[in-house]
């Protein structure tokens, strides 16, 4: 690749280097400029912008509404040239109640709402900012902190605000940059201002500590955690975890002891009008069985009403399934990955953040006084300048009246400064009266007295920290329990101890025929099916398994590979059509076959065992428990490789193995000579000199060994005498007796 410079020099740059070198300057852009908050007032550079022109411009607190669209396009204008919309996304957010704890926008007019509907175009809204935001802006103009050239470097923007409110924790904040996210939940101020007065007084303060303080999350819609102390604890501690939210609901007595379950909150970042189709879709599938109706009554408060399909339901029960399947329970991922410094991206603790807050406040406390002791200096300068006026008040009128330089004049004559001349020759002439000189006597003794407490407090560390406490302690005033928003919304409980809600509470018990055709077309009819010739496949297919089991139950597919697929009936699909491919729905390799289907009951899966045999002749016995496979990619029980293959799956009954090669051996021996395995290649079963694995069952030994009679008869073959076949695993066996099926099976 070449790359041409403005004065014409051509270099050769390798296509990784100049893509490298791009993608690293994006990256580092995303990051820092757009993505991640600063630790210290827990803005991105979006936010950051939208408060300091809409306060530069007169759209504050205490002033009346004005039209959004006036806002964005000055933002967009000086500051932000990214386009209106994401601006004024940014800006919805700021100012809506159900997304920010504490609001950092005013807003008048259809801003969304908690169903996920979206804010109106921003000329039909207005805005200005709010109190917490104004909290932010103090002292922006005192030289608190560092400005920077904007885009077009016309001008210069803040690279942080004073921040006075702790906004990063009090709002939290979220994003995704390139290689990195954040997500950091919002907090109640006045417990955020307790632990940072605690860390004030004790600098070794852990985490447990502070967590007293501030014990978890506030979220501004509510709901309840349930996430553990360790949990919340090991998350705070590390910066990264997840914690448990759960929606907060009322039981409601009604007549006859009727009941209704009433949710009162939805968990933070949850749309209510998706959650309320997720359970009206759950409830038309009705694999919501304990749920008889589902009816929204909120209006400006959530109020969604759940009714029990009898009153012997329990609410507690019936909640635990719906936080299973619904996002009435959520978990917050929090990471607190943060711009340190405004440069470093870092995954802080939560000392670190309070400590970060703490240490910017004392900076802008230092560079705000000494901002006030220059203006002072300068005041103090003017001031003895008109001193010396007034006790020579009529030569300084002479000079100035007829002397053609007044301004070196006066320098010359009394050694006064360039600004002390220049004050002394703008000044009114309603100044020179008496009562004036004595008013700037005492603004001078006032100022000195002001300007020695400043100086006192830039050289003592103390003082400063001192300072920083009453400012914290008068935040917490301004936005603690006083506050609209004050009062702590989210509580921090113990989730319920229920038992594992059965699959029957989740799904509806019906009888369903599960047939599975010779190419692996799946489906589930309703009922149980009694005349298989009634079933339909496709052209050049035919039925291979016809199972009959309930929609509670799972389907347990074993195929060549050795690998188990677990599958719900519930989920197959159903219809009198021919059903979909399983290959869909389970992730088999086109080089295997299924071996075994078979129908899995939750009450059997306690003490049920299986037997799966290779095409070699080695096996084990694994629980079926142990083979349920969770996921789509199944479960690897049986090892196989090279030729070798899966070529058996039976239920163990009995206490003795009858297992036959092709070469016609039969070997029998005891059910206990076989290990239990969860997975493995297993052991040899039976050996093979010149054949290999035919069939295997098994059966009780007493009872004698039976086998369908070769031909189109249903007859029965019985072996009550198998001593002559009976030996130790792993041996050749001998010949089958006379009547064995040809096809080297046992039926």
């Amino acid at each position: 690749m070449t790359s041409s410079s403005s004065s014409g020099n051509i270099r050769q740059v390798s296509l990784n280097e100049a893509m490298g070198e791009r993608y690293l300057s994006y990256a580092l852009s995303t990051i820092t400029a757009r993505s991640l908050p600063d630790v210290r007032d827990g803005l991105k550079p979006v936010q950051r912008r939208i408060l300091y022109a809409m306060k530069e411009s007169g759209n504050t607190s205490e002033k009346p509404y004005r039209k959004s669209a006036s806002a964005v396009g000055y933002v967009m204008m000086k500051y932000h040239p990214h386009g209106n919309d994401p601006i004024y996304e940014a800006m919805v957010r700021m100012a809506q109640d159900f997304s920010s704890r504490y609001p950092l926008i005013e807003g008048q007019g259809n801003f969304g709402s908690l169903d996920g509907d979206n804010a109106a175009a921003m000329r039909y809204t207005e805005a200005r900012l709010s109190a917490p935001s104004m909290a932010l802006l103090e002292g922006i103009d005192e030289n608190a902190v560092d400005f920077q050239d904007t885009y077009n470097g016309e001008t210069q923007e803040p690279s942080v605000l004073p921040s006075s409110f702790p906004n990063l924790l009090a709002n939290g904040a979220s994003g995704i940059a390139v290689g990195m996210a954040t997500n950091i939940p919002p907090h109640n101020v006045g417990e955020i201002c307790d632990a940072l007065l605690a860390l004030l007084k004790k600098a070794s303060i852990t985490t447990a500590e502070l967590l007293s303080f501030m014990p978890g999350p506030d979220f501004p819609t509510g709901g309840i955690l349930v996430e553990k102390p360790d949990a919340i604890h090991k998350a705070y501690e590390t910066g990264r975890g997840g914690l448990r939210l759960r929606a907060r609901y009322e039981v409601e007595s009604l007549k006859g002891s009727q009941y209704q379950i009433v949710v009162t909150e939805i968990p933070y970042q949850v749309q209510k009008g998706r959650l309320i189709e997720k359970l009206a879709d759950l409830w038309t599938q009705k694999k919501l069985p304990l749920l008889a109706d589902i009816r929204d009554e909120s209006t400006t408060d959530v109020r969604l009403v759940l009714v029990p399909r009898s009153r012997t339901v329990d609410p507690v029960v019936l909640m635990e399934s719906l936080y299973k399947m619904t996002e009435l329970e959520t978990r917050f991922h929090l990471n607190m990955n943060v711009l340190d410094q405004g440069k470093v991206p870092r995954v802080l603790s939560l000392k670190q953040v309070l400590q970060a807050f703490l240490d910017h406040r004392q900076e802008v406390l230092c560079r705000r006084a000494q901002n006030r002791l220059n203006q002072i200096a300068r005041r103090l300068e003017i001031l003895e300048g008109f001193m010396v006026a007034y006790l020579n008040i009529e030569e300084v009128i002479r000079i100035i009246r007829f002397d053609e330089t007044p301004k070196e004049t006066l320098m010359k004559r009394w050694s006064l400064s360039d600004l002390q001349a220049e004050s002394i020759l703008n000044m009114k002439l309603r100044a020179l009266r008496k009562l004036e000189e004595i008013q700037i006597r005492q603004e001078h003794e006032g100022l000195l007295e002001e300007q020695k407490t400043l100086q006192n407090l830039l050289s003592d560390e103390k003082s400063q920290w001192k300072s920083v406490g009453q400012q914290i302690r008068d935040i917490k005033k301004r936005f603690g329990s006083s506050h609209p928003f004050g009062l702590r919304r989210t509580t921090l409980e113990e989730a319920p101890e229920v038992t594992d809600i059965p699959l029957e509470a989740m799904i509806e018990r019906e009888p369903v025929t599960v047939v599975c055709s010779e190419k692996g077309w799946i489906r589930s009819l309703k009922g149980h099916q009694t005349d298989d010739s009634d079933l339909r496949y496709k052209e050049g297919d035919k039925g291979k398994f016809i199972l009959r089991a309930e929609t509670t139950d799972k389907v347990l597919i074993f195929t060549s590979n050795g690998r188990f697929f677990t599958l719900g009936i519930d989920k197959l699909p159903g219809g009198r059509g021919h059903g979909d491919p399983l290959r869909l729905m389970i992730d088999l390799d086109p080089a295997h076959d299924i071996i075994d289907m078979r129908i899995a009951k939750t009450s059997d899966l306690k003490d049920q065992r299986l037997l799966v045999v290779a095409s070699d002749g080695r096996g084990f016995i694994v629980a079926t428990k142990d083979v349920m496979a969770q996921t789509k990619s199944g479960k690897q029980i049986l090892n196989v490789e090279g030729r070798v293959r899966a070529a058996k799956c039976l239920v163990v009954e009995g206490d003795g193995v009858a297992i036959v090669g092709n070469n016609r051996k039969l070997l029998v021996f005891p059910v206990e000579e076989i290990p239990q395995m969860t997975r493995g290649r297993g052991v040899i079963l039976q050996r093979y000199r010149e054949g290999r694995f035919s069939d295997v069952t098994t059966f009780v030994i007493a009872e004698g060994l039976s086998w369908p009679m070769s031909g189109a008869t249903d007859r029965i073959r019985h072996e009550s005498d198998i001593w002559p076949w009976l030996g130790r695993r792993s041996q050749s066996g001998r010949m089958a007796p006379n009547g064995f099926p040809r096809t080297n099976t046992f039926g």
